[in-house]
């Protein structure tokens, strides 16, 4: 039996021209790489900020460099093998996780305010809080 696969719709926000839709083109080497491993990425929205959560498991905050850039935020790192050496050295059987360097990098949509961005690690897990300027909050206007 396969397995059951769930996809979300798309809606409608991801109109092409979207601050959300730029927000997703991964400039440079964001794409998940071919060789090593890439850190599964969750980007979501709400009124207030945009909010980025990766998955690093078995890594600290000191092995994760993230910045702000020319309206690109980049989250790069290095996860190691703890067993140096082949696999007959190190008596390794079966070997699925992923080791080496790895980069993420997200356009910025305009919206988001670079000078006030949080981050926070908490059990191999990245949250980036990527608040919107007020500009681009939504507000509500009296109609008089």
């Amino acid at each position: 039996m396969f397995p059951t696969i769930r996809r979300k719709s798309v809606p409608s926000f991801w109109d092409a021209g979207s601050d959300f839709d730029k927000f997703f083109n991964i400039a440079m080497s964001g794409a998940p790489s071919l060789s090593g491993w890439s850190p599964a990425v969750d980007v979501r929205e709400n009124e207030e900020s945009f909010v980025v959560t990766a998955e690093l498991p078995g890594l600290e905050p000191e092995h994760v460099d993230l910045s702000v850039e020319n309206g690109v935020l980049s989250i790069s790192g290095e996860k190691k093998d703890e067993f140096e050496g082949t696999d007959s050295e190190t008596g390794g059987h079966l070997v699925e996780r992923r080791y080496g360097k790895f980069q993420r990098n997200f356009s910025l949509p305009r919206s988001v305010d670079p000078e006030k961005v949080e981050a926070r690690f908490r059990n191999g897990i990245l949250t980036v809080t990527l608040p919107k300027s007020s500009a681009a909050k939504p507000r509500r206007i009296k109609i008089g």
